[in-house]
């Protein structure tokens, strides 16, 4: 006889902290899978707090406040309805686990532990939790046993192999696994690695959320016994998506999902800025964001990520002009503001600038022009956003692109000043490309119009700060094509400098570029939080010593 199960991928978007508000959406999540006939609800890694909670953990109230949640949760499922996963801070005795909990028949039937705990990249997780003594036990649910093992546990040998031989028929792995653009393939081997290991199927559930530097796009799936992912939920969406489970002569087998199209490359780099932008606005309770529009290339991909991810209505772009603005700026910015439909208005900062350069004029007596005098034009620009935002409640959007930050190419307290940067893990390569894309496409997501919104002189012009008199960015770095390919080999690969050289870079280019990037810590460490993107970023991923008195002379 076959046996059924219908179980619900349930992407949601949890906030960190936000106890009450994500059993809310659980109960509601529920709610869904239950009119679709579902048996078991299953939701991602931490729900009930939100992933990552970082030392919220380690206050009592709040893993009081996580049990109540899970009790009360438990309690629900006494009316017949759907089982749930869901996982949760978790205190016994003295120790805290990182939990997934089976709650049905209003009581919670199982509770298992996270083994393997990770700390590398943006996770710390050994910090506040305790790992699980010993791998699990498979979890019996209504006929079946499930596999039911946390994150970081499908991603290493152990847990998956131990279930398996205690008999697990297949299984289900809350996630928070945070987006990078390698997520999609890396979650697919290491899905594969535990499938082939054990021929059992399995079910990936993800956190849908921007958090902090973080983002979660979802992207649940089940890969079938032969390692290959049958249904796929969709990237970015929240939704509650029902998969059917059978049990035939060779076990468990999905035989009905999802089947949602994955975006790749710029496409899903956008989507996932934009998803940051927007949930780190929204969370934090912004009206809208502020941006300097300079007429250059990283200001209009800024506002345009800004107005898919709010609306136009929540964006105002304001163009600062100095004495070195070139008209094409004005015009582009002006062309820009308007395809875009923000709010636009221009403030000219030359009274600002005469009145520093009277005011310093006793001190700098005897002493040429230098980049002092480019800085001080920035930090006006800094002055006049920040106002702007404490006038009218909107958060300033910084505009740096990571090129720049990897090589220190921004002012501190003027381009730097915000309180959140969209391009922060972006390289000015990149950036360009990811101006072609929006151009070219949209989204239903996306909250901009249609069609060009970034004017193509801004995209092929040669970049400037426009500080001094026919400056270029080209006057004080590499060629950006050069200088990012030599970033991308000294911060996401770590490679040694003689190695980058040996690949055919210039030697003096190399040695000037890691000298600019060791550097240029002491003004990283002040910039605002941005979305990960790379494999590593400046943030958590990416944490060096100051003061550092280092270098690889090669």
């Amino acid at each position: 006889m076959t046996r059924r199960l219908r179980i619900a991928l349930c992407q949601i978007d949890p906030v960190v902290g936000d106890i009450a508000g994500n059993r809310a959406k659980i109960i509601a999540a529920r709610a869904e899978a239950a009119k679709g006939g579902a048996d078991l609800a299953v939701f991602c890694e931490l729900v009930i707090c939100g992933y990552p909670p970082e030392d919220l953990v380690a206050r009592a109230a709040f893993q009081r406040d996580c049990r109540n949640a899970v009790e009360a949760l438990a309690k629900a499922t006494a009316d017949g309805g759907p089982a749930l996963i869901v996982g949760s801070p978790w205190k016994e005795g003295e120790a805290l686990y990182n939990a997934a909990l089976l709650l049905d028949a209003g009581e919670i039937k199982a509770v298992r532990r996270k083994v393997r705990l990770p700390n590398y990249g943006v996770f710390d997780e050994p910090r506040r939790f305790t790992p699980g003594p010993d791998y699990p036990d498979p979890t019996p649910f209504r006929g079946a046993n499930l596999g039911l093992m946390i994150c970081e546990d499908m991603w290493l040998e152990g847990a998956g192999e131990a279930l398996a031989r205690a008999g697990a028929d297949f299984f289900i792995v809350p996630h928070g696994s945070p987006f990078r653009v390698t997520s999609l393939d890396e979650r697919e081997a290491a899905a594969r690695a535990r499938v082939k290991a054990t021929g059992l199927p399995l079910m990936f559930v993800n956190q849908l959320a921007g958090q902090d530097e973080v983002v979660f796009e979802g992207a649940g799936f089940v890969m079938d016994a032969g390692g290959t992912i049958r249904f796929r939920a969709p990237q970015f969406q929240k939704g509650v998506f029902l998969t059917d489970w059978e049990k035939r002569g060779n076990g468990w087998e999905c035989v009905a999902g999802p089947d949602a199209p994955w975006d790749r490359a710029q496409a899903m780099i956008y989507r996932a800025v934009v998803m940051g932008v927007r949930d780190y606005v929204e969370k934090n309770r912004f009206p809208g964001v502020v941006i300097g529009l300079s007429g250059g290339v990283d200001s209009a991909l800024t506002a345009a990520m800004a107005v898919d991810a709010l609306g136009a209505e929540r964006v105002r772009c304001v163009m600062m002009p100095s004495r070195y603005t070139a008209q094409h700026s004005l015009d582009d910015a002006a062309a820009c503001a308007k395809a875009l439909g923000v709010s636009y208005e221009s403030i000219p900062i030359e009274p600002a600038v005469e009145a520093f350069g009277a005011m310093l004029k006793p001190v700098f007596k005897g002493r040429e022009a230098d980049v002092t005098e480019e800085n001080i034009q920035s930090r006006i620009r800094g002055v006049i956003l920040m106002a702007l935002s404490n006038k009218f409640g909107d958060m300033v959007l910084t505009t740096g692109n990571k090129s720049e930050m990897s090589v220190g190419y921004a002012t501190l307290y003027g381009d730097m000043n915000g309180g959140y940067n969209p391009l922060k893990d972006l390289y000015k390569t990149e950036v360009y490309r990811l101006c072609r894309w929006r151009n070219a496409n949209h989204a239903p997501d996306l909250k901009g119009p249609k069609g060009e919104v970034i004017p193509e002189r801004i995209i092929t012009k040669a970049p400037s700060a426009e500080l001094r008199a026919n400056q270029t960015d080209q006057d004080s770095l590499p060629p950006y094509e050069t200088l990012d390919a030599i970033l991308e080999r000294l911060v996401e690969r770590e490679m040694a400098v003689r190695d980058i050289i040996a690949e055919g870079f210039d030697a003096a280019t190399v040695k000037r570029v890691e000298h600019l990037l060791y550097v240029a810590e002491y003004k990283r460490r002040q910039a605002p939080p941005g979305p990960k993107v790379t494999r590593v970023n400046f943030g958590r991923d990416r944490r060096y010593p100051i003061t550092n008195g280092w270098r690889d002379h090669g």
